[in-house]
């Protein structure tokens, strides 16, 4: 997959990832992208050390999509909890 189609990618499941868990979080477009993106990577380690799957690199491929929406869900829940933490 090129690089745009990663940032293309990482934009769509971090916004995914937003709409799911929705929250008072003030995160621009370029901070979904980058949950997105950061997220996509988390989701196919996930993928491959946990559940001994390989991530296809296609943009297209439902598996991509599904690791890459996972992963951004692990870190924006990571972050909050990070967040609530840090308050104390």
């Amino acid at each position: 997959m090129s690089f745009i189609g990663w940032i293309v990618l990482g934009l769509l499941a971090g916004l995914a990832a937003r709409l799911i868990l929705p929250g008072r979080d003030r995160a621009g477009l370029f901070a979904s992208t980058l949950l997105g993106i950061v997220g996509a990577s988390v989701g196919g380690w996930l993928s491959v050390h946990l559940l001994h799957r390989a991530v296809p690199k296609h943009f297209y491929d439902p598996a991509t999509w599904v690791s890459a929406i996972v992963g951004s869900l692990v870190l924006l829940i990571a972050y909050r909890v990070l967040r609530i933490l840090s308050r104390r």
